[in-house]
């Protein structure tokens, strides 16, 4: 076999060593895993904006909290985002209210009962983010652990030999190079969705508080 066959991407993946060749794979799977997570993420941060849009469209027209309330939870959907702050906040207001307690204690109970329910919505937007971060993170290590193990293995196989010459180690080494190439093809994407859907969370973040003290605001002032 030519020099040239042997430093093709196919042979070099298939001559390489057994814990290169795991770590290799390990890291495909990780790419994979991420990937899915990063269209999941993307369609879910996509959804909740346009929600979020479209919900302080009907809320800030001015009509009634009472039809509003009924609208978002009469549908056959899943309340979310910023309309299932809402529900909690209206629902929890008017409970209070129907036991003829203080406006106060109606707004503070109406207050909290929208943290519980901001807090679910920001743990359902932080999911699998954690895991994007590691995977830009401990990718590249994973590789240049397959390389060295990989280069270790070339000049081993050098003590054998009476003289070395480039053709006997090049492939070696090059097999091993490949497990830090798709470690930091396995990081890149990671890290640059981790930043990007980061970012998007903590907009949202800041849309749902200034909407819960608006809310709260509005409803401090509805005594009737």
């Amino acid at each position: 076999m030519s020099v040239t066959n042997d430093m093709s991407l196919f042979s070099l993946l298939s001559g390489a060593s057994v814990p290169v060749q795991l770590v290799m794979a390990l890291l495909v799977i990780t790419s994979l895993v991420s990937w899915w997570y990063i269209f999941i993420k993307a369609f879910t941060i996509k959804r909740a904006e346009k929600e979020a849009i479209d919900f302080e469209e009907d809320f800030w027209r001015g009509g009634d909290l009472n039809k509003l309330y009924e609208g978002v939870t009469g549908g056959r959907r899943k309340v979310q985002g910023m309309a299932s702050i809402f529900e909690a906040g209206f629902k929890e207001y008017a409970r209070l209210k129907r036991h003829g307690m203080e406006i106060s204690d109606v707004t503070e109970g109406s207050r909290r009962a929208m943290r519980a329910a901001y807090n679910r919505e920001m743990d359902d937007l932080d999911a699998h983010l954690p895991f994007l971060a590691s995977v830009g993170s401990v990718s590249p290590y994973i590789g240049l652990f397959g390389t060295v193990w990989g280069i270790m293995n070339a000049f081993r196989g050098l003590a054998n030999m009476a003289q070395a010459t480039l053709a006997h180690v090049a492939p070696g080494i090059a097999e091993a190079l490949i497990a830090t190439a798709i470690g930091l093809f396995a990081a890149i994407p990671a890290v640059i969705a981790y930043n990007r859907f980061a970012s998007s969370v903590d907009r949202l973040a800041v849309r749902y508080e200034s909407f819960m003290e608006e809310f709260s605001n509005i409803l401090q002032r509805n005594k009737s």
